[in-house]
């Protein structure tokens, strides 16, 4: 899951042209809210399989807000991997740290299904589930609109501008799931209690066993050189219709900036 600023707060970049992710206010990703749901409902299909719903999510302090609110919706624990080292890192960056981090899950409890949101509410990049899957050596099936499962069985439809797809794979696997999938719970009063004595592990890179020389900013094959902040808004201009000549101004006002 990701940590995102609040689309209604004032988004800025730092300094270094990265996003501030620590000043402003931000949530838990709407699209990684179908990831908990999709995880939720396959825990809820399979009672006695004792499954363990993990919330990971990588970002600064801030970001455990993100993990209170997949622990208040059901997860069973929490995850939180924050290390001042991350800060400006790009999809390789982040998707190693994921990485690592779920080995290291795995190597405690065996890990069976990722599931991911179809992109983040701020980037909309889509690559990190892909990358992840590269990285854990794992089957992914991706962009999925409805999810079956049998036993260790997965099946989506994966639905696209020119047919629709169905796709199966054997876990473990990568799951992306997109905001057709099932709409996301609320969390009730009764999640939100419960959620303050589940636990909640912190982690950082050292533990994870990641180099801080490669993630960060200075490891990112992209960087951010300029930002100009959007200018204010202006008033518009009124095309009036007091002649009969109005369809033609409108037309000319539409040419003059190339919308027709």
């Amino acid at each position: 899951m990701k940590y995102v600023p609040d689309a209604t707060a004032d988004r800025r970049f730092e300094q270094d042209f990265t996003v501030d992710r620590v000043e402003i206010d931000g949530l838990l990703s709407e699209l990684d809210e179908y990831a908990v749901e999709q995880a939720l409902q396959l825990k809820e299909k399979r009672p006695d399989d004792e499954i363990e719903v993990t919330a990971l999510t990588v970002g600064p302090e801030k970001a455990l807000d993100a993990v209170r609110k997949a622990l208040q919706m059901g997860a069973d624990k929490g995850v939180h991997v924050v290390d001042d080292a991350i800060a400006g890192s790009d999809y390789l960056g982040t998707s190693l740290v994921l990485a690592k981090a779920i080995e290291k899950l795995g190597a405690e409890k065996p890990v069976d299904l990722v599931i991911t949101g179809m992109a983040s509410t701020d980037a909309s990049g889509s690559v990190v589930p892909v990358m992840l899957a590269e990285r854990l050596n794992l089957p992914q099936v991706t962009l999925a609109s409805v999810v079956e499962t049998q036993g260790d069985q997965v099946r989506i439809k994966r639905d696209t501008d020119a047919a629709t797809e169905v796709v199966g794979a054997t876990m473990p696997l990568v799951l992306s799931v997109t905001d057709q999938s099932g709409e996301a719970r609320y969390p009730s009063f009764k999640g939100i209690m419960a959620a303050k004595k589940k636990p909640l592990e912190t982690l950082s890179l050292s533990d994870i066993g990641v180099d801080a020389g490669q993630v960060g900013l200075e490891a990112a094959y992209t960087a951010v050189e300029d930002a100009t902040a959007r200018p204010p808004r202006t008033a518009g201009e009124i095309v009036k219709d007091e002649d009969g000549s109005g369809a033609q101004a409108l037309g000319d006002f539409l040419a003059s900036k190339k919308f027709i």
